[in-house]
């Protein structure tokens, strides 16, 4: 948790907004834990009602996208923290308490296929949304290349300390423009761009509410589905992914959401997508680190790199450059990574 301190206006400001006056009791805010962003959550509690208060500062937060998102889900269908009272000026946001029950540590190999069926109809909900006119960004390749170029960055250079040699460098400018252009060839819908076990809470007779949305954009319609099975905080079987992946494409086509894509292309398409974020993964987690002194993000690594050489093999014989960007990973990389405090691959 940041050291800033908390403004004052902040709890008087969201105790106005509930129309209670300078004589009520004056509640005790209480740190619920935050996230990746500059985002700061308070819990504090008025006549037996709790309520989430947050501190967003405008200058690096995607306050008015949180809200405009927030409203899309929600006629959508999907549970999102209802939006009490919002002041963009000054960043606070006053919310609906969902608790503190993330999905992850609920997820188990007995529970797992519950809780994913729940999490399927989240995602459905979102693939119907019409997008025209939401003012979502679209997920392009311009979007697509930045994610990949933290890795060079933040990754191999700022985290590992190498520099790619010349023909290193083309080698990973082609294995990206590869990923870049499947990711692009995919019908497009609502995607989250984290949605993972920790941004899902369990809603009670609600099913799933969703979190962390500000960064929605339109893409790829493989991009949600391989953040919540190829999870970077959580690991199944490769079988039981893939067969999750095929109920979840047989549901889009039975409601009528997906069209000239058969199963061995989508699968495809959601391993090749799962590349591209894990790469970026790589990319994000070090900034974290190294820009934001977030070390916790380092531990989640390893996986991380499990499921890039996973893929990168996996497609290495029918597509030569993945060989080729294995190999690299492996010999430049991989020697520099055994070195780090939190460098055994699992």
């Amino acid at each position: 948790m940041s050291s800033r301190h908390v403004p004052k206006a902040l709890l008087p400001w969201a105790m106005s907004v509930l129309g209670l006056s300078d004589g009520d009791l004056v509640p005790h805010l209480a740190v619920v834990a935050g996230d990746a962003s500059n985002r700061r959550y308070f819990r504090f509690e008025v006549a037996s009602q709790t309520y989430v208060l947050v501190e967003s500062p405008p200058s690096t937060e995607k306050n008015e996208a949180f809200l405009r998102v927030d409203a899309l889900l929600d006629i959508a269908g999907v549970k999102v923290p209802a939006v009490l009272g919002a002041d963009l000026d000054r960043g606070f946001l006053l919310l609906e308490d969902l608790g503190d029950q993330l999905l992850w540590p609920a997820l188990n190999t007995v529970s797992v296929d519950n809780y994913y069926t729940l999490a399927f109809d989240v995602l459905s909900k979102m693939a119907a949304v019409k997008t025209r006119g939401t003012g979502l960004d679209p997920y392009d390749r311009s979007l697509l290349g930045e994610e990949l170029g933290r890795f060079q960055q933040w990754f191999v250079q700022g985290l590992l300390g190498y520099s790619p040699n010349p023909s290193e460098q083309a080698l990973l400018d082609t294995v990206f423009e590869r990923l870049i252009s499947s990711a692009l060839e995919q019908p497009t819908v609502l995607v989250h761009r984290d949605f993972h076990s920790r941004n899902l809470m369990l809603a009670g007779a609600e099913g799933l509410a969703v979190i962390d949305f500000q960064d929605a954009v339109v893409g790829p319609v493989t991009y949600d589905l391989v953040s919540l099975l190829r999870d970077c905080y959580i690991q199944w079987p490769v079988e039981r992914v893939q067969a999750w992946v095929r109920s979840y494409r047989n549901r889009l086509c039975s409601q009528g959401l997906l069209a000239d894509a058969d199963e061995a292309l989508f699968l495809r398409w959601f391993d090749w997508m799962g590349l591209q974020r894990h790469i970026k993964v790589l990319g994000t987690f070090s900034r974290l680190y190294l820009r934001d002194g977030k070390s916790v993000y380092l531990d989640d690594l390893p996986l991380v790199i499990q499921y890039v050489l996973q893929i990168a093999d996996q497609y290495a014989e029918q597509e030569p450059v993945f060989a080729d960007f294995s190999a690299f990973f492996s010999q430049r990389l991989a020697p520099l990574i055994m070195t780090q405090d939190w460098g055994k691959i699992r």
